[in-house]
């Protein structure tokens, strides 16, 4: 994989470094517009704010009106097209891709993608007719293919802390996955390191809509390169070691960066409180329609019975509604094993941690769940109470008691 091999083939001590995958799409976006002269990156005017700006490097803005000195970069020859419309660029895109057979990508807030949900779903309506119909095939480059829908989905409803419950919304993900079709990819890069292999990953995918869902703030990097490239290729799931047991009595998984970094907090908590507890973590990269993995990589019962075990409780963590992942986890196992965290489209103004602690899906939230499972009300009481903590704290400063990487 081209960008991938660029990073890091050990991490020593995963989640002690942190990186924004925002901000590495950038510059991979930036070096990519300087090799192809045919690329475009369509923004509804949130570039810079989504911190992909280091494409300004590489190309200006499309622009035809005359200049102030404080504007960006701006020519009538730049490949950032910018306009507060999304339903105009995303139309503009698939013109691009389907008529000049090259290819592009697309960023948004997160919420606001819902908006063009109808034109997505039209297009991949043509994906599908396209691939049954002879003469349509052969339009396409690479034997009729066409370069992918690459829809880059930042600004997430997790860490909207100025723009509150407006700005809040996985809804797109949910839609995508209940597609009944093979043309749909919705991933979700738990570090830079899988950012770099998602891209890829996007940049060599044909005839598909790939969502990728990740936020601009620093994360913690907890894979390597060879892990990062064993996901995509087994499925779109994997055992993250550093954080797993043998013979685990409590199997912890998430899709997403931000609930991935509760989930592994939520387990070195657990730890400590529950000595000899036996847990494992599998993290999740990408789902689609009913499955886990990607639509032409589908991750097997098989490779599920393996991975999370026949019989163990799964505490699940989403990036998005619960339901949508409980539901595709329910095609492997039986419901009574699942307890999923997630966006439960409780929204506000507020801090980081107690936006995810009113969803449920803080660490502390998930130590409750495993603490009932073991009938331990003692830590039940206790992260409850940490939890109102919290949340009165939050309230009358303005930031969280919890500080760990937030």
């Amino acid at each position: 994989m081209r960008y991938l091999d660029e990073m890091p083939n050990e991490v020593s001590a995963p989640g002690t470094e942190l990186y924004s995958s925002a901000e590495k799409l950038g510059e991979l976006i930036a070096r990519e517009l300087k090799i192809d002269k045919r690329l475009y990156l369509f923004s509804p005017d949130e570039t810079t704010s989504n911190k992909l700006d280091k494409v300004y490097g590489s190309t200006e803005r499309a622009w035809a009106l005359p200049k102030k000195d404080w504007d960006l970069p701006e020519s009538d020859k730049g490949r950032v097209i910018e306009l507060l419309s999304e339903n105009v660029l995303f139309a503009t895109m698939i013109g691009h891709i389907l008529g000049n057979h090259e290819r592009a990508y697309m960023a948004s807030y997160e919420s606001f993608f819902s908006i063009i949900t109808s034109q997505i779903l039209q297009h991949i309506k043509f994906l599908k007719q396209a691939s049954e119909t002879n003469w349509r095939k052969k339009q396409g480059n690479s034997e009729g293919e066409f370069p992918a829908v690459n829809l880059l989905s930042t600004s997430t409803c997790w860490r909207q802390d100025h723009n509150g419950f407006s700005h809040q919304s996985p809804a797109l993900i949910s839609t995508l996955l209940d597609v009944p079709s093979s043309f749909v990819n919705c991933i979700f890069p738990v570090d830079d390191v899988s950012t770099t292999a998602v891209f890829d990953f996007m940049n060599e995918s044909r005839d598909v809509v790939n969502l990728v869902t990740f936020n601009k703030t620093e994360e913690p990097r907890w894979i390597d390169r060879r892990h990062a490239k064993f996901q995509i290729e087994n499925g779109g799931a994997s055992i993250f070691g550093f954080m797993s047991d043998e013979n685990p009595e409590v199997i912890f998984t998430a899709a997403g960066d931000i609930v991935t970094r509760e989930t592994i907090y939520a387990m070195r908590i657990l730890r400590e409180e529950i000595p000899g507890i036996k847990m494992r973590f599998v993290g999740i990269l990408a789902l689609t329609n009913g499955v886990i993995g990607f639509c032409d990589n589908k991750f097997s019962q098989e490779q599920f019975d393996d991975y999370f075990t026949t019989d163990a409780p799964i505490i699940g963590n989403f990036h998005g509604y619960p339901s949508t992942l409980k539901t595709i986890l329910s095609n492997y196992a039986s419901p009574e094993r699942l307890y999923i965290h997630g966006f439960r489209e409780n929204g506000s103004t507020t801090t980081p941690f107690e936006m995810l602690a009113m969803n449920g899906a803080s660490r502390y939230n998930l130590v409750i769940t495993v603490a009932k499972l073991k009938k331990r009300d003692d830590l039940v009481e206790k992260y409850e109470e940490l939890l109102r903590e919290n949340r009165e704290f939050a309230r009358e400063n303005g930031v969280d008691k919890v500080t760990e990487h937030l």
